[in-house]
């Protein structure tokens, strides 16, 4: 049984099993079928280690409102008809789903599908569940509703991109000194464990700079590999992360920020920016002053909630305030639209501070 990338199998299951299977049965049936979701092979990472769980040929049917009563009759007709083996890979019925799509989106981002977002609500998705949304392949979508749906979600709006860079270069800002400081006093363990946590938000930048959603830390680094500018930085972040004294340390990092002051000002987004590290203070070490550019990049905000919150604090998006699995997950609970979910409360508070 040879492996096959688990989202050519599911395309195959659809046109071969799903979709014959429903045109006999539910000959007018209108109907989404697509792999979108949690799974490796919706972002296509999937391999053959993949395959000992939650991995097989499966779809996601999404029905219309009007139809979702005739979601146990599909299914039935599904576990009575569909084969135990396709393609010799076992059959788990079990993951194949049927729902809509407003359940779908409340159940993964705590919204009504019929409301227009705000920009905060924006802040409050994580951004692997936002992958597992435009990702995968749609196999079918009658009425288009799903297309037009991922078309939405495809990026983040204009001012919440900048507010998200904003709040990494901030981030950088505030610990870029603290690397060289532990280093400094003798603290190489200390300042190896912040200079990790520099390496890993200078990533997170790069995702940002080139609009894709970084997924969560199991392909962090795999789907970084696949950026154009990966090329330059991989070496170098390398370099920061096998340095065993500081100052070998600091010289990589500063390497890394120069890059990326290069690529934020041919981003154009804001006015430019120095391309040079500079000495912290009268401090006997260099740094890119993160904290310069993300003010640089919030004089551009025009969305007044936006540029309230960034005016008080530049806490980024749930991702960068926590990398708590439990804590991220917190909107696959918040799932009436009603409800506001703890980021968005967090949110509040700050504006109303």
């Amino acid at each position: 049984m040879a492996f096959m990338q688990g989202i050519e199998l599911c395309k195959r299951f659809h046109d071969e099993c799903i979709e014959p299977l429903l045109a006999r049965q539910f000959p007018s049936l209108l109907y989404t079928s697509s792999l979108i979701g949690p799974g490796s092979e919706v972002l296509g990472f999937d391999t053959e280690m993949s395959m000992d769980h939650d991995w097989g040929p499966r779809v996601v049917l999404f029905l219309q409102a009007k139809n979702m009563d005739l979601a146990k009759d599909i299914q039935n007709v599904i576990n009575t008809h569909c084969p135990q083996r396709f393609y010799g890979f076992h059959v788990d019925l079990n993951q194949t789903v049927i729902t809509s799509l407003a359940q779908f989106l409340q159940l993964k981002l705590a919204i009504d599908v019929e409301k227009e977002l705000e920009a905060l609500d924006w802040l409050t998705f994580p951004s692997q569940v936002l992958a597992e949304v435009v990702g995968g392949e749609i196999f079918r979508d009658d009425g288009g509703q799903l297309t037009r749906i991922r078309t939405e979600f495809m990026y983040y709006p204009h001012d919440v991109w900048l507010y998200m860079m904003a709040s990494v270069w901030n981030r950088i800002g505030q610990e870029e000194h603290l690397m060289l400081r532990a280093g400094y006093i003798g603290d190489e363990l200390g300042s190896s464990v912040i200079g990790s946590r520099l390496v890993r938000d200078i990533m997170n930048l790069c995702f940002l700079m080139e609009r894709r959603y970084a997924p969560y830390p199991k392909w962090f680094g795999t789907a970084f590999k696949t950026l154009d500018c990966a090329s330059e930085l991989l070496s170098v972040l390398h370099a920061v992360q096998s340095s065993m004294t500081w100052r070998e340390r600091e010289s990589s990092l500063c390497r890394a920020y120069e890059i990326l002051a290069r690529m934020h000002n041919r981003l154009g987004i804001s006015e430019t920016v120095s391309e040079q590290v500079s000495p912290f203070y009268e401090r006997p070490y260099n740094v890119i002053h993160g904290s310069a550019v993300a003010n640089s990049i919030i004089s551009q905000i025009t969305d007044p909630m936006l540029c309230k919150l960034s005016q008080k604090r530049l806490v980024g998006g749930i991702d960068q305030v926590s990398d708590n699995t439990d804590f991220i997950s917190l909107s696959q609970w918040c799932q009436q639209p009603t409800e506001k979910s703890v980021m968005r409360d967090l949110y509040n508070k700050i504006l109303e501070s």
